[in-house]
């Protein structure tokens, strides 16, 4: 087979592979809805991954908990893994936990996580922006703020701003 066809269909494969990589990200921030939730820093600037906040979500952590300083929601301790819906309901201008289940819910809102490690994510956990923006944002979550979560049909989600409630 020529050189060049077979550099294509590898060059090819590779793009989908990246594809397949984002598609869940872009996926809540092209086609989601916008919800507001309450968020706590949880752990400042890591020198190996770069300027970014951990976040800590209070209102949907499983087993209601305070932060171990660890990210994740907790754990679902039911015997198994896998994938977990968090199923979510408004409290005044935020939005809450309000059940979590490893059966898809019939509708939503709801957040598609899961807890194949020892904590439940959901992939918002992160929040990164250039290193400057980073410090500002961390003194903000000391003040407490909220998350802007993008959340698709599919239970999705990205976190798109961190700000004042």
């Amino acid at each position: 087979m020529n050189r060049a066809i077979v550099t294509g269909i590898i060059a090819v494969g590779q793009l989908a592979l990246v594809g397949v990589a984002v598609a869940p990200q872009l996926s809540a921030r092209v086609a989601g809805d916008t919800y507001l939730l309450q968020v706590a820093p949880l752990d400042p600037i890591d020198p190996f991954r770069g300027a970014y906040v951990a976040l800590d979500y209070p209102d949907l952590r499983h087993d209601g908990s305070e932060s171990s300083g660890a990210p994740g929601l907790g754990a679902l301790e039911d015997g198994e893994e896998g994938d977990v819906y968090i199923t979510l309901v408004q409290r005044g201008d935020v939005w809450a936990a309000d059940g979590w289940t490893r059966d898809r819910p019939d509708e939503g809102p709801y957040l598609a996580c899961d807890d194949r490690s020892w904590q439940i994510r959901c992939g918002i956990e992160s929040f990164f922006l250039p290193q400057d923006a980073a410090a500002e944002t961390e003194d903000l979550l000391r003040d407490g703020a909220v998350a802007e979560v993008r959340i698709d049909g599919r239970g999705n989600a990205a976190v798109v701003d961190v700000r004042a409630p």
